[in-house]
């Protein structure tokens, strides 16, 4: 059986999902090797797993521009912090342990957020297809986790259902961050796609805003 958090987590440490972008971008496959590494984040922040990490991220960020509080208001002034608290497990950021649909839900939801961002600004041939199954394959996923990812990869993106699964404000947040780790926002078209998918997810300025400074704070350079 699949660990849908096994394969979130390889694609946000190795930063692969960029790697598959870069790709696309270029249209030559030597790119997945030698360009975008998409963004990577800081150790501590990926120990706590693919699917707390991006519930960490949209939480801290959430609460930044609540101000702390349950409804929206100013967002705060000082940068955000180096170090991040795990989100509350059973909150509208991170299904309880013991919820194995909800966690399986959610890891492949942000999963195929992170492909759609990958795929923003290129089209996918087949040599491409080929080179990218090779970098799959580099990752050291189990049989079951491999087998998972190649069909994402091979599955038309379908941003409806992306948006459709966002039932919440904060699974939206988390949705927008996992598209945002995918590539490095170097082009017109990746700027492109994530304002629409913003705008798709009725995410508000502010909270973008806050989403992008959260994500710049816990990331590693490359």
């Amino acid at each position: 059986m699949s660990d849908i958090n096994q394969v979130l987590g390889k694609l946000m440490g190795s930063g692969a999902a960029g790697g598959f972008a870069g790709g696309l971008a270029g249209g030559l496959a030597s790119n997945l090797l030698t360009t975008k590494s998409g963004r990577k984040l800081g150790k501590k922040t990926l120990q706590m797993g693919g699917m707390a990490a991006v519930g960490a991220l949209a939480y801290a960020a959430y609460q930044r521009y609540t101000g702390g509080s349950a409804q929206p208001g100013s967002a705060a002034t000082a940068p955000p912090q180096a170090s991040i608290a795990p989100a509350p497990e059973g909150s509208a950021f991170l299904p309880a342990r013991n919820d194995t649909a909800g966690q399986d839900a959610l890891g492949l939801t942000l999963v195929r957020a992170m492909i759609a961002a990958a795929r923003s600004d290129g089209r996918l041939d087949a040599q491409e297809s080929q080179t990218i199954f090779q970098r799959i394959e580099a990752l050291g996923l189990a049989p079951d986790d491999q087998a998972l990812l190649v069909a994402e990869m091979g599955r038309p993106v379908d941003m409806d259902a992306i948006v459709s699964s966002a039932t919440s404000p904060e699974l939206a947040a988390e949705i927008y961050i996992a598209s945002l780790l995918a590539v490095d926002v170097d082009t017109a078209a990746e700027k492109s796609y994530l304002a629409m998918l913003a705008a798709r997810l009725n995410l508000a300025p502010e909270l973008v805003a806050e989403l992008h400074r959260q994500v710049e704070a816990q990331q590693e350079a490359v």
